[in-house]
């Protein structure tokens, strides 16, 4: 099974359009170790023929067009794609912007969650994917489903989604409920397990987490890989650096660093590559050099970038 990191920031990318932060700029002016990253999205393949996207980041245009395994082979026909179906784990701007451009009447499948397809159902711009042509399947949690294409043809991979500790995306908040979540349901925010069907391999890919519990550390034991929310080194770093008013938490995301940061929530988990991704443009991992990337680093884990690749 491969997995290629399509992006790797959060939403808004990396530098941000209208980020004036010191890592931001760094990246404007090319600095050394600080390359510059998009929106969080990642392509898996049993066969290297089939591949799914597991998010679709409103920089996918660009992320296709970086990937030579996403784009027509040269003897397909005029209108093609090696992409049979997108996996939504949310309904993140920054997770379902980019199927807008997956338009032109092209066959593909989309499976999320009951949540997260009733956002697309209501939303009529989604509509220029016609559900005629553009299949919806719903993932039901706590079930592995197999990854089928528009044919039902099978793509070599199985998915488990489950839920985790997260936040409804911030277009849909209830402020009225702001003491329980701001409406927050089961299904808003998921992980999930992905595997070969042939092997006994699977990878879990969970880019929006608020906490670890005992049920997550259990179910991620024994993994030969994890790609887990890198969002934020310290739960302030937003308002410590200037630029926003928002802790992690209340972004629905868990810091990495310290006591009750996830990197030490998941050392005594047996893991075998841990990666963290869906970075913010405030994170300071972002630069190589820094003390904070060294230290991830030290802790074992890696810190992902666009076009990196795994291969279980």
């Amino acid at each position: 099974m491969r997995l290629k990191i399509l992006g790797s920031a959060a939403g808004g990318g990396f530098p941000q359009w209208n980020c004036n932060f010191r890592l931001s700029r760094a990246a404007r002016m090319g600095a050394e170790g600080v390359k510059a990253r998009t929106q969080s999205s990642l392509a898996a393949s049993a066969n290297g023929a089939d591949w799914v996207i597991f998010n679709a980041s409103p920089d996918i245009r660009q992320q296709i067009a970086a990937t030579p395994e996403l784009q027509p082979a040269g003897d397909a026909p005029l209108r093609s794609t090696p992409i049979a179906a997108v996996v939504l784990t949310n309904a993140d701007v920054d997770h379902i912007a980019g199927l807008l451009s997956l338009r032109e009447r092209q066959a593909f499948v989309i499976y999320a969650t009951r949540r997260v397809l009733d956002v697309l159902d209501q939303n009529s711009i989604f509509n220029v994917l016609d559900p005629r042509v553009v299949q919806r399947r719903e993932l039901p949690l706590n079930i592995t489903t197999q990854v089928l294409d528009w044919q039902n043809r099978p793509t070599g991979l199985t998915v488990e989604p489950f839920p985790v500790p997260g936040k409804v995306a911030l277009f849909m908040e209830d402020e009225s409920k702001a003491d329980t979540g701001f409406g927050t349901q089961a299904g808003d925010t998921i992980g999930v397990r992905i595997a070969a069907d042939a092997e006994n391999v699977a990878a879990f890919y969970i880019p929006g987490c608020a906490a670890v519990d005992s049920d997550l550390k259990t179910r991620l034991h024994g993994a030969r890989c994890l790609l887990f929310d890198g969002t934020a080194y310290t739960d302030d770093e937003m308002l410590t650096s200037g630029v926003g008013s928002k802790t992690g938490q209340r972004m629905g995301h868990m810091h990495i660093s310290g006591p009750d940061g996830s990197a030490e929530a998941l050392a005594d988990v047996e893991i075998g590559r841990r990666i963290y991704l869906h970075i913010n443009n405030t994170n300071p991992i972002l630069d190589e050099n820094s003390a904070e990337a060294e230290t991830v680093r030290g802790s074992g884990w890696e810190v992902a970038h666009d076009g990196m690749e795994v291969v279980l």
